[in-house]
């Protein structure tokens, strides 16, 4: 197959390229409720009535008699103004958001193993985009809230398996050497030696030749509870994790992190229409900060410690949010907004690395996507808080910083992983945890020492 398909001809790269434009469907479904469930502006229009009870009235049109107001758009611009939910309540006008994400989380759980038995990558990939096409098409013609938040769940439960389909194909498209391998790692833990030989020489080490590896050939990783745990079910991995409380404390202490920043990543571009600026240019000021946001979590990863960047991270977006609470509408608040979903977005991509550091080869990837399952289940929550934060910033703008900036302070119960080499198995790690624990407990000198 390698000799027929090349390392990554033209063909490949434009297919890959073209691949990539699945992530801007993605985008669009994740964030078109910014403009779809806003409020739009509305005007008074009974000439009887007097200024004074207009501005009393500004920050609802509820408490104006039918008639003595319209909205300063067509009603069919949101479905907000088509179907009346400007009285409602927020958890009726929170319910399409709402019903996005639990589509995203349901999908995630019942979709993953699809890709790689049933459907393969190519149909799987083609029947996420076309559920999300045809809900979307269908969503326009929805007649009442309750169909649209169905179709808005469908929506998400399709759209849950793009970005890992898209990725996926995409680097088997092309050549080794221009795809990541296989962790040799995972399988060595797997006990298959001879395939984590086969890896490691395709990365083309210099001066590595086949009996370098002796070492690897007489290594014997023979943990029967990691094993176990991967070959039948992630329920398995999840109970290899329960019966270790290093393991269980880790795991739920970065997924009440992840909660926070997942709550503040979606829901602060759901909530910029509370901003007061216009609603396009936060947008897009939104989805620029993702760029430097990168390149910042990349220099934090290098230089700095994953528990103290999380920490700083989270109480800084939080420390900002709360400031757009006191701040009135306008400029200001936008800035402050971009502060801290700025903050956000960084920590969210340390949040990533560090889910990958915090656990053995072993039991990794379920782990990490547990973290990332969390981070969606925040993106449910935050819908609700951004319709209460319509009449009452501290709703949405408040509780965001609150609950970012407490949850943040869960990673100061969890290792610090930076310049530490990664464990393969439960049982290395848990001998690490024995080590660190006697250390960090002994007052012998020598032991403290000891290196």
């Amino acid at each position: 197959m390698e000799a027929y398909m090349g390392a990554a001809g033209s063909s490949q790269l434009l297919k890959a390229v073209l691949l990539a434009f699945a992530w801007a469907l993605d985008a669009q479904q994740v964030f078109i409720s910014v403009f779809t469930d806003a409020e739009p502006p509305w005007h008074c229009t009974d000439a009887d009535a007097d200024a004074s009870s207009c501005s009393a009235a500004a920050a609802s049109p509820c408490a104006l008699p039918p008639g003595a107001w319209a909205w300063d758009r067509p009603a069919v611009t949101s479905v907000v103004s088509e179907w009346s939910l400007e009285c409602a309540g927020p958890a009726l006008v929170s319910l399409p958001a709402s019903s996005f994400f639990a589509g995203c989380l349901v999908g995630g759980f019942l979709l993953t193993t699809l890709a790689d038995s049933l459907l393969g990558r190519r149909k799987m990939l083609l029947a996420s985009i076309v559920s999300m096409s045809v809900s979307g098409m269908v969503t326009a013609f929805s007649p009442n809230v309750w169909a649209y938040a169905a179709l808005r769940f469908v929506s998400g439960f399709g759209r849950s398996m793009v970005g890992t389909c898209t990725l996926v194909l995409s680097t088997e498209l092309v050549g080794r050497r221009w795809r990541d391998t296989e962790s040799p790692r995972w399988l060595l833990v797997r006990g298959r030696r001879q395939d984590a030989i086969d890896t490691l020489q395709q990365m083309q080490i210099g001066g590595i030749t086949s009996s370098s590896f002796s070492m690897i050939h007489a290594c014997a990783m023979n943990d029967d509870d990691d094993a176990g745990a991967s070959a039948s079910s992630v329920f398995a991995t999840l109970h290899s994790m329960w019966e270790r409380p290093w393991a269980l404390r880790r795991l739920a202490a970065i997924m009440t992190v992840s909660f926070g920043v997942g709550m503040v990543y979606y829901g602060m571009p759901l909530n910029v229409a509370n901003l007061g600026s216009n609603l396009c240019l936060s947008v897009t000021y939104n989805a620029l900060a993702e760029l430097p946001s990168s390149i910042l979590s990349w220099l934090l990863m290098g230089r700095i410690n994953r528990r103290s960047s999380v920490v700083a991270l989270t109480a800084a977006a939080g420390l900002w949010s709360l400031a757009c609470v006191v701040i009135p509408q306008g400029t200001a608040r936008m800035a402050a907004e971009l502060v801290s979903f700025f903050a956000t977005c960084t920590a969210f991509n340390v949040i990533l690395m560090y889910s990958i550091e915090l656990f053995p080869t072993s039991v990794r990837n379920s782990a990490v996507g547990l973290v990332r399952q969390a981070l969606v289940l925040g993106g449910v929550a935050a819908p609700v808080l951004v319709a209460l934060g319509r009449r009452n910033s501290f709703f949405s703008f408040g509780v965001f910083g609150l609950v970012i900036g407490c949850s943040g302070m869960f990673a100061a119960c969890l290792p610090e992983t930076r310049g530490k080499a990664m464990s393969d198995t439960m049982d290395e790690e848990d001998h690490t945890c024995t080590f660190h624990h006697h250390v960090d407990t002994s007052t012998d000198l020598h032991l403290v020492q000891f290196p």
